[in-house]
């Protein structure tokens, strides 16, 4: 058991417990954890020798401060009483946007930073990917690393060895495995590092970002490994900002915003909070400013009445948004698209107006709704958003509405699939 401690005691009321399994036991408690950063103090660092050498023009310098002003220092809190448990095989996301502390907080748990409140109670070995090549020493090679890595989380050479030839076929450099690691690239510090920390067997594995770097087979790779080190009952936290990997890997997950927990509990709903931060999507459609005017173009977009982003794979969902004509028009093309997260089309559906009952199109302001069947969608985040061309209308004809995410829950596969429908099989042996 490892404990982190500064400050006084926490509430325990205070605390969040992630409620994935409540009968299995708690690892760990983080209890009103602060971190804070003085911005605009002096940072500067001096050798012995220089120290010495600038000895006798100190007598100067403190009479040349009386007449110079002291610079502010303004104090800034990259987490602020953040509490929370984990569970004892549970995979958890810590979702936020940049600069949410995200980052800062998995530095303390790993102690890298030593926090300046509060405390960190951990029960079991700690392995952490952070940055790429965390814990690695540059002039040793790819093998002594190994051995490294191993002895600071406290394994025997045995263990480890026993894990060698896995660690080394993951990361795939078997030709570089004895060359010094700072000549690698940042892609073979990167595989290795991942192999390290996944393989070595940490009770407890914090992981920032690996998604971000890498192939997308090495992305892969590396998120089924996370989902085969979760099987095996040991306890994730992992950052991203993936909400499709946070969707089909975590079940639980910590919300932060401004260093403060948002919100702790059930991924579905962290991960709606966290489309509220960022804004969900708004302006990021393809459209240009010119495309759109004060007076005429759609409303907001809403999923099932604008009561979540979420929907089930398996289940028909509406969508719905007004759209405003500033004047009168011979009819119009209405379009409703989904995109992946690599704004590849999954749908595309087109109606014209004589088709939705509407032969007359006067200025004003129209309700548009979308019933939509069960998409049998691989779980992952998508977008989607509306689209209108107005007939017999030269100037800003086109108009595009906001995107917004659709996060889709339900079977989620490792393969570049869009479609997961649930099918029933059947095997019937007719040669008898």
């Amino acid at each position: 058991m490892s404990t982190l401690v500064v400050g006084s005691e926490p509430q325990a009321s205070d605390r969040a417990i992630l409620p994935d399994d409540a009968e299995a036991p708690v690892v760990m408690r983080v209890e009103n954890l602060s971190k804070s950063y003085r911005i605009g103090a002096n940072q500067n660092r001096r050798t012995l020798r220089e120290a010495i050498m600038a000895m006798p023009a100190a007598p100067w310098r403190r009479i040349r401060r009386l007449w110079t002003p002291t610079p502010e220092v303004e104090t800034f809190w990259a987490l602020r009483d953040v509490s929370f448990e984990v569970r004892r095989g549970d995979v958890v996301g810590i979702i936020g946007r940049n600069g949410a502390g995200k980052s800062t907080l998995l530095k303390v748990l790993s102690r890298i930073t030593e926090p300046t409140a509060g405390q960190a109670t951990i029960h079991g070995r700690v392995g952490s990917l952070l940055e790429v090549g965390t814990g690695f020493h540059a002039e040793l090679t790819g093998r002594e690393n190994i051995f490294l890595n191993g002895a600071i989380l406290g394994m025997r050479r045995a263990e480890i060895q026993s894990k060698f030839d896995e660690i080394v076929a993951f990361a795939e450099i078997e030709k570089f495995i004895d060359t010094p690691v700072k000549h690698y690239s940042s892609g073979m510090y990167l595989r290795l590092a991942f192999a390290v920390a996944a393989h070595l067997e940490p009770e407890i594995l914090l992981v920032d970002e690996v998604l971000a770097v890498g192939d997308i087979m090495f992305q892969k790779k590396c998120l089924g490994k996370m989902e085969d080190v979760a099987r095996t009952g040991r306890t994730v936290l992992f950052v991203s900002h993936n909400m499709g990997a946070m969707r089909s890997l975590c079940r639980t997950g910590v919300l932060l915003d401004g260093g403060r927990v948002v919100h702790a509990g059930e991924i579905g709903r962290c991960i709606e909070g966290y489309f509220k931060q960022i804004g969900a999507f708004q302006g990021d459609s393809d459209g240009t400013s010119e495309e759109k005017s004060a007076s005429s173009g759609f409303g907001r977009v809403q999923v099932n009445d604008g009561q979540s982003y979420s929907i089930e794979s398996s289940l028909p969902f509406r969508v719905a948004t007004t759209l405003s004509i500033d004047q009168d028009v011979s009819g119009f093309s209405l379009f409703c698209i989904v995109e992946d997260m690599q704004n590849r089309m999954v749908f595309h559906l087109r109606e014209e107006s004589p088709n939705l009952g509407v032969s007359s199109v006067l200025k004003g302001e129209y309700g548009i709704s979308l019933e939509i069947p069960a998409l049998w969608l691989n779980a992952g985040l998508y977008s989607l958003y509306f689209k209108v061309l107005f007939w017999s209308q030269q100037d800003r004809a086109r108009h595009l509405s906001d995107k917004i995410p659709l996060d889709v829950a339900g079977l989620a596969s490792r393969l570049e699939t869009v479609l997961h429908p649930a099918v029933r099989w059947s095997v019937t042996r007719t040669d008898s």
